[in-house]
């Protein structure tokens, strides 16, 4: 067991030996609630009681998210991508702050940041620690339906094909390799 996983394991022991909650209590929804919501690029959708996933917002929507008791953004976009004003025309980080919201970056994809063990323990960390509801973004939120699928799976006791589904629900689309060969494809888990 890596030292992430270790600590996420050892935090949750204690607070159930000390009988303290965690500060977001986590029900994954069987299906999320998608909607339409201003502001979110492509989708939002609420999976679990105090959890949200979208595609990017806008600055409008950092404030409907707050209005809806968000207090903390978990941003899975690149710094490529942040840093690029044609593509976010704002400082989000500074945005979030000027709500009085908290901001975790946890960038993935391309090769500085790969999809990792880690990062899926820093996301489960981040909503462990968080004082209220969370919003998980990225572009269009297929990064986060994949990374919701796999919290499911290892923190949330769901098997691979429930938590699957669910992010097929969401924004999780095929897996880019199926749909290369234009035909659904049986992975196995080992």
């Amino acid at each position: 067991m890596n030292g992430s996983k270790l600590s996420l394991v050892l935090m949750l022991f204690s607070a159930t030996l000390t009988g303290q909650a965690l500060a977001v209590d986590v029900e994954p929804f069987a299906m999320p609630k998608v909607s339409v919501e201003a502001g979110f690029q492509d989708f939002y959708a609420q999976v679990a009681r105090n959890i949200y996933v979208s595609g990017q917002p806008d600055e409008s929507a950092l404030a409907l998210a707050k209005a809806k008791g968000v207090s903390r953004v978990i941003n899975l976009r690149t710094h490529q991508e942040m840093d690029n004003r044609m593509v976010v025309p704002f400082d989000e980080a500074a945005a979030v702050a000027s709500l009085g919201l908290e901001y975790v970056h946890i960038p993935l994809g391309g090769p500085d940041t790969p999809y990792s063990e880690e990062s899926l323990a820093a996301f489960a960390e981040a909503v462990a620690s968080s004082d209220g509801p969370v919003l998980l973004h990225c572009t269009v939120a297929w990064r986060a339906s994949h990374l919701w699928a796999a919290y499911l799976v290892a923190h949330q006791g769901y098997s691979v094909a429930s938590a699957v589904e669910v992010g097929k629900r969401m924004n999780m689309g095929g897996f880019p390799f199926a749909e290369f060969l234009g035909r659904s494809v049986n992975l196995d888990v080992k």
